[in-house]
Parts: C-alpha cells; sequence; structure tokens
C-alpha cells in the first residue's frame, strides 16, 4: 500500500465548562476545534455532552475515550484523567473504545416529536418517561435475580471474593495487611465450598415466553420538585431534576442535601461540578478530603474506568485518579470507600505447585519469587457479574455429557465438552454455522446467535433478541432456554454482562461453543469475556484453518500479524485515495459514498459505510454525517433532528448499538426499520440514544459488515490508530474497501506496534481457580 504524505494537527486545549453549560445553557466563546487525541482501555474521560450531562453522545456506549470532542465551535477535551492517561497516571495507547457522545439536540419545532415537544424531556415536572429499552433492562434484571435464587436453591455459587465480611476496622487493617504481604486477600471473603450439582434432568421443559416487561414508575412529581430546590439552592439548573431523581430514587431531595456528591451518580456531571454544588450547599463544612466526596470519586473513577471496558482497577491507579482530583490522603480515602462497602477489594489467590522432594526445601530468595497477585478495586456489579459468568461456565463444562460425534475437528471437540472456543477470520463463520446445522439433524435443540442484526445467518438471531425474549426458543419455569447447544458468534463483542446473563440462562447439560476473530477491537462494555477464557486455557481451542479469501482477505491478514502489504486489487477491491487535510477527508468522503463507489463498482450508497476513529474533530462522525446528510438526504431535521429516510446509529441499551433508517416520527417517537424489524424510538430517548448512522467509529462497526467500506483517516487521528482498530475497520469490508489516507507512516506503525493496553479483569484467574484440572485436554 501506497502511504501518501499527511499533516498533524496540535492537540486541543482542554477548556473549563460549569453546570449550567452542561444543563444546555449557552457557553462561552472557546478556542478552535482541535483533533481527537488517542486514548485507550486506560483513558478516564469526561465527554463533551453538548450541554446534556446525561446523555453520552455515542448512543449506549462509551467508545475510544481518549478522544477529544467537538460540539459547535468549542473545543472539548478529555477531562481528568488526562486524555492521553489512565487514572494511573499510565500512557493509555490505541485499542480505546470511540469517545462517547450525544447526538446535539435540533432547535424547537411545530413538526417535532410530540406536537412540538423537544425529544428529551428529562427535565420535565413529572420525570423522565421510562424508555421500552430501559424497561427491557429491568426485565432482564428480575430474570437475573430469579437465576441467582434458583442457583442457591440448588447448589450455592461458586464464589471467589464478590462479598466482604468483618467489621469496618478489621477491613482498614485488612488492606494495610494484603498490600504489605502479610495477609492473603482471600481471607476477607466468604467462601463456602460450592455444594455439588443435582444430575441434569432428561425430562424435557415446558418452554415458555416470558410476559412483557412492565415499566417501572417514573419518580413522582412531588420527588422531582423536590429535587428541583435542592438543585437551586445549589446554584445547579433545574434541568437535572428528573435526571437526579431518576437515579437518586424517592429519597433523592434529602440525600442530595445530605451528600451533595450524590450528583457524580448522574451520568455526564463531572467532579468539579459536584464540587461547585457541594460548596454552595454546604458551605466551608467541606473540603477535598471530605469523606463524602472521596467515596463518591472512588466510585466515579470505576464507573469511568467500566466505560473503557476495565471491571477492576488496581489499587494504586485508584489512588492516582484521587490525587488527581487534589485528595489529600488517596490511600485513607481508597480504606473508607472500601469499610463503607462502596467498593470491593480483591486479591486472586495464586495457585502454586508443591515443589518436589522433600518439604524442608530453603525458600527461593525474594527476587525470584513470582511476584503477588495486585490487589484490586471494583464495584459490586461487575464483580457479580464476573463471578456469575465463570460460575456459569464451569457449570457448563461439569454437566455436559460427553459424546462421541463424528465430522470435523470442531464438531468432535462440541460433542465431547461443555464447552468450546473457535476462532478464526470472516471465512471461518461458516464452520460453527455447519457445527449448529449438523446438531439440528442429531436432533438437538440449537441456535446461532450473532451481534449485529446485518449479519444474521439462516435461523439466527442477535444476542440481545435472545435475552430480551424478543426472539430465541423461549424459556422453562426457571428461566433456562430451551437448548442443548448455542452457538455464539462475533463472541469478542459479548461484554461481561451480557456474557453473564448468557450463561446463567443456560440449563445444565447445554453445550456452547463461542466463535470470533480475536484480533478485532473488544466489547463496547466492561470486560473482555472472549479474550479471558482464552487466555484461562480451560477448555478446547480450535483454530479455523480457512483463510479470508481475495484482496481484502488477504490485506486484513496481513494487519493480523502486524504488516501492512501491498496486494494486488485488479477489480479495485482497495483504493487509496491520498488527502491532505481533513476538510478535503472530508469532501473525498462525501464523493466517494455518493458517486465513485455507486458509478464505479454498483454499490448503491446506502449499502455504503463509512469508518472513522472518532467522533469529534473536523473528519470525526459528526462532520463526516453532517456533510453525508446535505448531500444524501437533505432535510430540516423536522423530527427531533431527523428526517425520514436518515440512516442512524441507536442504542436500545447500553453498548449495543443497531444501525438503521428513518421510517417517520409519530407522537410516541422515531420509527426506524433496523433489519428485519420496526423499532420505536420513544420521544425521550431520541436525544440520548440516537445520532446520525452514515458514519461510524470502529467499534460501532464491530460485529458488521457492508458491501463497501470508506475508512477515513485524516491527519489528526494519528494518535488513535492501534493493529486492532485497523484490522476491524478494513475487515469490516466485503467488496470493497476505500482508504481515505492523510496519516503518512503513522498507518504502517500503528499496524506494526500499536498493540492495544489489556483491560484490567478478574474473570481469567477465577476461571482458572474454577477449572485448573483438566483444562488444557482437547486444546488445539
Amino acid at each position: 500500500m501506497t502511504e501518501p504524505s499527511g499533516k498533524t494537527a496540535p492537540e486541543a486545549a482542554e477548556p473549563t465548562e460549569d453546570l449550567r453549560e452542561e444543563a444546555g445553557e449557552p457557553p462561552a466563546p472557546a478556542a478552535s476545534e482541535g483533533p481527537e487525541s488517542a486514548g485507550g482501555p486506560e483513558t478516564a474521560e469526561e465527554p463533551d455532552t453538548g450541554g446534556k450531562p446525561d446523555a453520552p453522545e455515542e448512543p449506549g456506549a462509551a467508545e475510544e475515550p481518549g478522544a477529544a470532542e467537538e460540539s459547535g465551535s468549542r473545543t472539548v477535551t478529555a477531562e481528568e484523567p488526562k486524555p492521553s492517561e489512565g487514572p494511573d497516571g499510565r500512557t493509555a495507547t490505541a485499542e480505546g473504545a470511540e469517545a462517547a457522545e450525544e447526538p446535539g439536540s435540533a432547535e424547537e419545532s411545530g413538526d417535532r416529536v410530540a406536537a412540538g415537544e423537544g425529544a428529551g424531556g428529562a427535565g420535565d415536572a413529572g420525570g423522565p418517561e421510562v424508555s421500552e429499552a430501559q424497561a427491557e433492562l429491568a426485565a432482564q434484571r428480575e430474570l437475573r435475580a430469579r437465576i441467582e435464587a434458583r442457583k442457591a436453591e440448588k447448589s450455592g455459587p461458586v464464589v471467589s471474593g464478590a462479598k466482604l465480611s468483618g467489621t469496618a476496622a478489621d477491613l482498614l487493617a485488612a488492606v494495610r495487611a494484603v498490600e504489605g504481604g502479610a495477609a492473603s486477600g482471600s481471607a476477607f471473603y466468604e467462601a463456602p465450598e460450592p455444594a455439588p450439582r443435582p444430575a441434569v434432568e432428561t425430562a424435557p421443559a415446558t418452554t415458555v415466553r416470558p410476559p412483557a416487561p412492565e415499566r417501572p414508575a417514573a419518580p413522582a412529581p412531588g420527588t422531582t420538585a423536590a429535587v428541583r430546590e435542592v438543585l437551586v439552592a445549589g446554584g445547579a439548573p433545574e434541568a437535572l431534576a428528573g435526571r437526579v431523581a431518576a437515579v437518586l430514587g424517592e429519597g433523592a431531595a434529602p440525600a442530595l442535601r445530605e451528600d451533595p456528591w450524590q450528583l457524580l451518580a448522574v451520568p455526564g456531571v463531572r467532579p468539579e461540578q459536584a464540587d461547585g454544588f457541594a460548596r454552595a450547599l454546604l458551605g466551608p463544612a467541606c473540603g477535598p478530603g471530605d469523606p463524602r466526596r472521596t467515596i463518591a470519586l472512588t466510585v466515579w473513577l470505576l464507573e469511568r474506568a467500566a466505560l473503557q471496558g476495565h471491571t477492576a482497577l488496581e489499587v494504586q491507579a485508584v489512588r492516582a485518579g484521587l490525587a488527581g482530583h487534589a485528595v489529600p490522603d488517596p490511600e485513607q480515602a481508597v480504606e473508607t470507600a472500601v469499610s463503607e462497602g462502596a467498593v470491593l477489594l480483591f486479591q486472586e489467590e495464586e495457585t502454586a505447585e508443591e515443589p518436589d522432594g522433600d518439604k524442608d526445601v530453603e525458600e527461593a530468595p525474594a527476587a525470584e519469587r513470582e511476584p503477588a497477585a495486585p490487589v484490586l478495586l471494583g464495584l459490586d456489579r461487575y464483580a457479580l457479574a464476573e463471578e456469575s459468568l465463570a460460575d456459569g461456565l464451569a457449570r457448563l463444562v461439569r454437566t455436559a455429557k460427553a459424546e462421541v460425534w463424528e465430522g470435523g475437528e470442531l464438531e468432535r471437540a462440541a460433542g465431547a465438552h461443555g464447552l468450546v472456543l473457535h476462532t478464526g477470520g470472516e471465512a471461518a463463520r461458516a464452520e460453527p454455522v455447519a457445527l449448529a446445522a449438523a446438531a439440528r439433524e442429531r436432533g438437538l435443540r440449537t441456535l446461532v446467535a450473532v451481534h449485529a442484526d446485518t449479519r444474521l445467518e439462516k435461523d439466527a438471531v442477535t444476542v440481545a433478541a435472545l435475552l430480551s425474549g424478543a426472539a430465541g426458543p423461549g424459556r422453562d419455569e426457571d428461566g433456562a432456554f430451551a437448548l442443548d447447544l448455542l452457538v455464539v458468534l462475533d463472541a469478542p463483542q459479548l461484554d461481561v454482562e451480557t456474557g453473564a446473563m448468557l450463561v446463567e440462562s443456560l440449563p445444565d447439560g447445554c453445550r456452547l461453543v463461542l466463535s470470533g476473530d480475536p484480533e478485532v477491537l473488544g466489547a463496547p462494555g466492561a470486560g473482555r469475556v472472549f479474550a479471558d477464557v482464552l487466555a484461562s486455557r480451560v477448555c478446547p481451542r480450535i483454530a479455523s484453518r480457512v483463510p479470508d479469501p481475495g484482496p481484502l482477505g488477504e490485506l486484513v491478514s496481513g494487519i493480523g500479524v502486524g504488516e501492512l502489504n501491498q496486494v494486488e486489487a485488479p477489480g479495485k477491491e482497495v483504493v487509496i485515495v491520498p488527502v491532505r487535510d481533513a476538510g478535503e477527508a472530508v469532501h473525498r468522503t462525501v464523493q466517494l459514498v455518493a458517486d465513485s463507489v455507486p458509478r464505479a463498482l454498483g454499490v448503491p450508497s446506502e449499502q455504503t459505510q463509512v469508518v472513522t476513529v472518532g467522533h469529534g474533530g473536523s473528519a470525526g462522525t459528526r462532520a463526516l454525517n453532517a456533510a453525508l446528510k446535505q448531500r444524501l438526504n437533505p432535510g430540516p431535521g423536522r423530527f427531533g433532528g431527523y428526517d425520514p429516510g436518515d440512516r442512524v446509529a441507536y442504542a436500545p441499551a447500553p453498548g449495543h448499538t443497531v444501525t438503521g433508517t428513518v421510517l417517520s416520527a409519530d407522537a410516541e417517537g422515531l420509527r426506524l426499520r433496523c433489519g428485519r424489524d420496526e423499532l420505536l424510538v420513544p420521544r425521550d430517548r431520541v436525544e440520548s440514544a440516537l445520532r446520525h448512522g452514515w458514519a461510524l467509529t470502529a467499534h460501532q462497526a464491530a460485529g458488521a459488515r457492508w458491501p463497501a467500506v470508506v475508512v477515513v483517516l485524516p491527519g489528526d487521528a494519528a494518535g488513535g490508530l492501534s493493529r486492532p482498530w485497523v484490522y476491524t475497520a478494513f475487515g469490516r469490508a466485503e467488496r470493497h474497501l476505500s482508504v481515505v489516507h492523510g496519516v503518512d507512516q503513522a498507518l504502517p506503525r500503528a499496524v506494526a506496534e500499536g498493540v492495544a493496553p489489556e483491560r484490567t479483569t478478574r474473570l481469567r484467574p477465577l476461571l482458572e481457580a474454577l477449572l485448573a484440572a483438566g483444562g488444557e485436554e482437547g486444546a488445539a
């Protein structure tokens, strides 16, 4: 590939914004927009939300969190920790999920959704209207609670450290003991031995569809009004009242008055804004070391880390993050947060083999000993999800009955084991699909689940539809799917909470095959399920030997091993379009999508997808979507900023993005065509969960493919590139790939050297502890 020259723009300056700006009041003029800065999973950034603190601009997922964001003519960059650093001060390189963003709100219009009302409504007196997606998530949480209760009745879960025990004083002393090596972290947790599971029942269960979930009640008007009074007293905008009431519940007003830093629990609110609010309410009674502040900041740092994929952070990283927010004694702050139960402390036990020979052998010198497992801090929701997932995977391994299946390597492994991993590129997807077809012929209840609705195989469903009950085999009275084999494609896109719900919904004795390409970008949510299970080596791993065909397959395969090769493309499968600056990049992108690709290759514009590094900057998704809309579907944006025919990206739940087209609008909201289905985006969800979708980030595009893809690499995107990013973006094309190239040698350098930093998770050691014996058997 020819690498034309490109220019790198300077880093954007970081302005300050107050809480009133976050509520939508006009900001002061700021410097001109700069490029997005590179960030990885360790970067903890607060996105510019365009005046809406609770609405991430990229619907549903915080992606490329290290990227700086653009809103109008203002420059908005990552807030503390700085864009190039994680909470522990380490430089983060580029796997990073793209920066979270919120589609800007359009002007009020008589033709807008709901007879002239804005799409938001979060600050209305009655509180926010609960969406179908929120109701669906609530139903899933209820289902998960039922499953946990069932597990407790049957056998008791395998516990490995999710709960603390002892008094607060014991915990404060224990933290110091673990870090000093005087005690093991396992002493802090209840760890009962798991009871044996009952034998797998052979009688078929009656399958029933779950009833439609009831919408959870919105906060009472009195609650919202009381919160509004507290916000006004603290100098915060009244528009936040509905959001605060929804997050903090019925007792929100007194809780907020007693602990103003609880405002940080509202998505989009930043520490300096919560500090100003607290000073206005408490006066000289508060300070940087106030325990209420330090606890809220500790939780906030872990929540921000989860947006970049971490399920836990090393205690030193959390302390560094607290120090960056002027906490005078970060060590004491961490201990206080642990003792109050706001965060959990973990140190996984290392399994060491007994030395051969006499037991009185001399202990190895300290310098030669293996380093102790790091002390981690995490939130209970991710601790529960990881331990539930590990327990569920171990249950499948132990309860599956080994059988002899004739066929290829994958079929034989699936017959003999309850959990099998399959790796390979795009062409390798045919192998697990063939496995599912063979299993159906054997009379097994079999299902294939995929990540994106654009990749639906025959008789396949999306993971989201399966979990919600919208598709799939239904559940029995215990909440388990009526399945004997589940094949999950695009498994790298599973975050830990989705993975836990999926595995806990499988009955004892069910087989699970996880298939995917380990080189692609990881899940947009917290965790790295597929990578952790691969690294744990506790089950068979079948690597496909089927290469991806053609020039595109050759190009992407080379990137996977760190080589950016020049490939022969007689059918214009790969085209490089050199550009000098971001303005030219936008112009050439629109030209390719609207004219060149349809004319030269016969691929219509609606089947061509643009992929770029981030949302902000002069050639990010916002700028590209604005230019593409003007050319392909011009209109006034009468319905919450959208017109019929607009391509959109919709996030029905955090971390899950689907693409579609606007069909119409009515008083209930916007109606979309997404794949085979028609969806309704409720009026109050339009601003927070919807954005234009002609241009996507690589994280949004992961798991989907299009006939033609245009990858945009302006000069200011160089810092956001990594090998997984390039591999994912280039691999979205089926027939044609155009690269709008302005990053000079940054592209081959990213392919050769740009390995993304690891996410901090706990799933691997949990699995190794549960399934250490015999894990290598059958591995390939």
